[in-house]
């Protein structure tokens, strides 16, 4: 009987005749929940089923924060090099060329200036979708000169952490980042200037133990994972068996490594919340 037996082997039907279901109609969140994809981005990537923060990038970011999504970004333009001329599965110059055509950005982080909720603010923001948002030197430039345009304008300034550490292909060049960073935030302090730092999922590595903990006041997003080293080398090292949650959000809220767990949708408010506070100006 021919309609159960295949007369010719192979597939037969013509590409163009396919059926594909399209590729992002549905998200599902690592509880199980499954969210209609445009209904997610309208939620700002946040599950309205669970709650779950789905990672973002620097664009999405400064959509939410700037008014109207108007800004200017800063130093856009600055690339990496290769001074150690590194190769690990692949020459790190060939890995940079590759990312940079896959996300259409120049590194892992952007500088953008513009108006919040009315008043002049500068936003560095990482993204994780470039080598894992791992600092490497011009992360630390680019930071570093957001730093500077807060203390010549007299501006808040907002990092919004995303990142895996230290660039490895970078090496020393990119351990002294941290170094460079912190010098860069205490002479923002110095002149009485507001620093927000926002941890988003993840903050980890050397990311962590610089400006991510290094602000005024320091948030996160609920369920984002922060830490220096991950819970094996912890363990290995500290002998000990660690708590549940060590290295989400909430436990170092508890601990008193954050200030506050801000969710996605209240940001904008609470960020400027805490700027008006710090500076004693009306609040907005």
């Amino acid at each position: 009987m021919a309609w159960f037996k295949r007369k010719e082997k192979g597939i037969t039907t013509a590409t163009e005749d396919k059926m594909d279901v399209p590729k992002g109609l549905w998200y599902k969140s690592p509880t199980g929940k499954i969210i209609d994809a445009d209904e997610l981005e309208r939620n700002l990537f946040v599950s309205p089923e669970d709650g779950f923060h789905v990672r973002i990038g620097s664009s999405t970011y400064f959509e939410i924060l700037f008014d109207n999504n108007e800004f200017v970004e800063l130093d856009k333009n600055l690339t990496s090099k290769d001074p150690l001329h590194f190769v690990d599965t692949k020459k790190y110059a060939d890995r940079l060329k590759d990312v940079m055509e896959k996300t259409k950005l120049k590194d892992a982080v952007r500088t953008g200036v513009g108006k919040s909720k009315g008043r002049d603010v500068v936003i560095c923001c990482m993204d994780f979708a470039f080598i894992g948002g791992s600092m490497g030197a011009v992360v630390g430039e680019k930071i570093s000169r957001g730093i500077n345009h807060s203390i010549k304008n007299k501006i808040p300034f907002i990092m919004i952490s995303k990142s895996g550490g230290a660039r490895m292909m970078e090496a020393a060049y990119s351990l002294m980042q941290l170094a460079k960073t912190s010098v860069k935030l205490a002479q923002l302090a110095e002149e009485k200037i507001p620093y927000i730092s926002l941890c988003t999922d993840p903050t980890t590595g050397g990311t962590t133990a610089s400006y991510a903990m290094l602000g005024d006041i320091n948030i996160s997003e609920p369920g984002a994972l922060i830490g220096f080293a991950g819970p094996r080398v912890v363990r290995d090292t500290t002998g000990k068996d660690l708590p549940e949650g060590f290295q989400t959000a909430e436990f170092l809220l508890e601990h008193g490594f954050l200030d506050f767990i801000t969710p996605r949708k209240e940001l904008k408010d609470k960020i400027n919340l805490y700027i008006d506070l710090i500076q004693n100006n009306d609040i907005r």
